[in-house]
């Protein structure tokens, strides 16, 4: 038996004596409780917020907090709408313009044979491309065969959400040389898989061969998360011409559904320019009423759970009428202006510092992050969903060739919506703004102006059609060290060449977008930037 000192024990007497008497140094316990509860887990009866006095009994809110808290809850989740489903209205809206031209099944083509000019509402298009575009519907024709002609520049296809599904043409695995391709539906059940389709398999074939139309044929295949998908093909200007690239997608374009390979329609292609017509998505109520239509025709898979509740949270499910009554209607027309005016705000002046290509400058990418799907750190950040509104508010087109750093392939962009001091580009002012000798541009390079408005060409009315500048088309005048000075106003500057000069629309704002096709590595490292716009006195 362990003896242990007198003074050992006679401390361990009073220990035990504490311990079985109530504390005379506990806290108060708080009124209504035995013991004293921590302030942090608790909700006062009245609290102050941004939504007015919110008040509660015990906890539990009283009838007119109710209302104020689910009116904010709606209005938040009508701006959450807004701003993640800019992308799949943006391709409703580019069907719904292509169909006002009587394009719409998958053997029609829209056709900018004379380039794409500022007639069309077409967010940030360009005026020095070709471009060829159809919708495909994947539901109604099923696997469907794309067949792309030899020289073709960058080529997508995106989803129904703006997301990409494959490349064709220079960026694609047929790198310029043409090839067939198959687009599964999302619920294909057959015996093709998808290949190898990304940028570091082009010019390697990874194709796969399948029977079409009775033949034996070596085809890429690639399977969307939508039934609607857009395709979207871009020609270059030969000696500065459209006519060989107009030429190229009106004989060689064929797109037709497997199952029809045998006997497939007779393609028909469709003159887009010069033709007013509009495929930007609404900026009003009418966006959620967009949105409905594009919910119930893809399949619900189509999106994640968390994005189908956000939608059904305000009304919209695939399945189900979108009728809100008179107070949620309410909500949301006053939901969707602030979300527009949230979109603007990151779009236009962002206050993400990576958005911004140049120290000091007010050049920003659409692609923040270098990130085509605009995951932060490779997805450990999850999504920045700022970066994917300001692409998707101004832009269209998804593909990694032009958010990868890979020399003369692909293409890139930077975009300015301000002067060198971060002022408002306007109209009735004028501008220069300096390209340094060997543009990093191993195609070519152009420079286009758009209105803020509509976030398509600048419209000047009764001037120019085209309000651009390019390498390869214009005969500009470049200085002795071989930069070039390009200059936006109301009129030529005095003693400045008039084919330097972008005629811009007094009273109104606009933004600029430098485009690089075929981007070369001093444009990555950034040894070389353009200037900003400076204003000329």
């Amino acid at each position: 038996m362990i003896k242990f000192p007198k003074t050992i024990l006679a401390f361990a007497s009073t220990a035990i004596l504490l311990t079985s008497m109530p504390s005379v140094f506990a806290e108060k316990p708080t009124k209504g409780f035995n013991q004293k509860i921590p302030t942090e887990i608790m909700t006062p009866n009245k609290v102050k917020t941004r939504i007015g006095e919110l008040n509660f009994y015990d906890g539990i809110p009283t009838e007119d907090t109710l209302k104020k808290v689910y009116d904010n809850l709606d209005f938040i989740r009508g701006i959450d709408v807004f701003l993640n489903f800019i992308p799949a209205t943006s391709i409703e809206g580019i069907r719904l313009g292509m169909k006002s031209l009587d394009v719409d099944d998958s053997n029609e083509v829209l056709v900018f044979d004379n380039l794409m000019d500022s007639n069309p509402l077409f967010l940030t298009g360009n005026t020095d491309t070709v471009y060829a575009c159809a919708m495909l519907d994947l539901e109604k024709d099923g696997a469907t065969v794309v067949e792309i002609p030899a020289g073709a520049g960058p080529g997508t296809v995106n989803d129904a959400f703006f997301r990409f599904v494959v490349d064709m043409g220079a960026p694609g695995p047929d790198a310029k040389k043409g090839g067939t391709y198959i687009i599964l539906p999302p619920d294909y059940q057959g015996e093709l898989t998808p290949t190898l389709n990304g940028m570091q398999h082009r010019g390697k074939d990874t194709r796969i061969t399948t029977m079409v139309g009775g033949k034996s044929k070596k085809v890429w295949v690639a399977q969307s998360t939508s039934y609607n998908n857009w395709l979207i093909l871009r020609g270059f200007l030969k000696d500065g011409k459209p006519d060989h690239a107009s030429n190229m997608w009106r004989t060689g374009l064929k797109i037709y559904p497997l199952k029809e390979a045998n006997n497939p329609k007779k393609m028909t292609f469709v003159n887009g320019s010069g033709k007013y017509f509009n495929t930007v998505h609404a900026n009003d109520y009418k966006f959620y009423e967009e949105l409905w239509h594009v919910l119930q025709k893809e399949p619900v898979s189509f999106l994640d759970p968390e994005l189908r509740g956000q939608a059904a949270a305000i009304g919209l499910q695939k399945g189900k009428p979108f009728e809100p009554d008179a107070r949620m209607k309410a909500i949301l027309k006053d939901a969707v202006q602030v979300g527009n005016a949230t979109a603007r705000s990151i779009s236009f002046k962002s206050r993400d510092k990576n958005a911004y290509l140049f120290e000091g400058k007010q050049w920003f990418t659409g692609f923040v992050g270098r990130d085509y799907q605009w995951l932060l750190d490779g997805g450990k950040g999850g999504r920045n969903m700022d970066a994917r509104t300001l692409f998707f508010y101004i832009a269209t087109v998804n593909t990694p060739a032009m958010a990868l750093q890979i020399p003369g392939i692909g293409s890139n962009y930077a975009m300015t919506t301000g002067d060198n001091k971060g002022d408002i580009l306007y109209g009735e002012k004028t501008y220069q703004v300096t390209l340094p000798a060997n543009a990093p541009a191993k195609d070519f390079w152009s420079m286009v102006a758009y209105d803020p408005q509509t976030r398509s060409e600048l419209q000047v009315p009764g001037g120019s059609k085209y309000p651009s500048k390019n390498n390869k088309r214009d005969n500009l005048v470049y200085n002795k060290d071989g930069s070039v000075t390009l200059y936006f106003g109301p009129k030529v500057p005095k003693g400045k060449p008039t084919a330097n000069w972008t005629e811009t629309t007094p009273n109104k704002a606009w933004f600029a977008m430098l485009r690089l096709y075929g981007p070369l590595q001093p444009w990555f490292d950034k040894t070389w930037s353009p200037s900003d716009f400076t204003l000329v006195k």
